[in-house]
């Protein structure tokens, strides 16, 4: 595996690179957000770990950059624990957000879990293109068409859509939501995938009819 390490201070970097290579993967780093796109153009990773603030370029532009040209798995660092900033980073597609100070054991923990899910949800993708109505959704190609023009989806509401349509007409609570998406026991609320439904379902136009409201438990996709 290799791990594209992100983040002003030196010794951070230093820290996580040992733990990173003590496992036997391989460890570039880059200092600021532009070091790390250029990194992404050059060369492949299995997963970034991604400070937010940075000179230069911030972690969240960086990571924006880097998703539209490349599907990397990103994990966020931050010393800004808000619930705004984590959901900001989720929408500029962060895969997963630690905390400073953080347990290098817990960031390696979180790599395993991150490219593990990635690597699954690649393969579960396939190459069928599914239709409902106007609604089409090429998971393989990570494309949602709505009436013929393509939706400009984050990727959590991909990942989210697509988990909808691989349990089609299942009864889906919050927390099962958040453990398929996000892959670990997530830091927030029921809000927290309150509005990515409510952004999904702005995306989809008249086809938000198809992510139902469970009362009291969570949501189903129905058709």
């Amino acid at each position: 595996m290799k791990v594209l390490i992100v983040d002003d201070e030196e010794m951070i970097r230093s820290v996580l690179r040992e733990y990173v290579e003590f496992e036997g993967n391989e460890a570039d780093e880059a200092e600021d957000g532009m070091q790390a796109v250029k990194c992404c153009r050059e060369k492949d990773y299995d997963v970034i770990l991604m400070d937010v603030m940075m000179p230069k370029l911030d972690g969240f532009s960086a990571v924006k950059e880097i998703k539209k040209f490349k599907d990397i798995p990103v994990i966020m660092l931050s010393a800004r624990g808000e619930e705004y900033d984590k959901l900001f980073g989720f929408e500029m597609g962060a895969d997963d957000y630690v905390t400073k100070p953080f347990s290098p054991k817990e960031v390696m923990a979180r790599i395993n879990a991150v490219t593990k899910r990635h690597a699954a949800s690649q393969k579960e993708s396939g190459n069928d293109i599914i239709r409902y109505e106007g609604l089409e959704i090429d998971m393989a190609g990570r494309n949602v068409l709505v009436d013929g023009e393509k939706a400009e989806l984050t990727p959590k509401e991909y990942e989210l859509l697509f988990y909808f349509v691989r349990n089609k007409g299942i009864a889906l609570t919050r927390e099962q939501l958040l453990s398929a998406v996000w892959g670990f026991e997530f830091y927030g609320d029921d809000r927290t995938i309150d509005t990515h439904v409510k952004m999904l379902r702005g995306n989809l136009k008249q086809y938000r009819k198809f992510i139902v409201t469970l009362r009291g438990h969570g949501y189903k996709f129905e058709v």
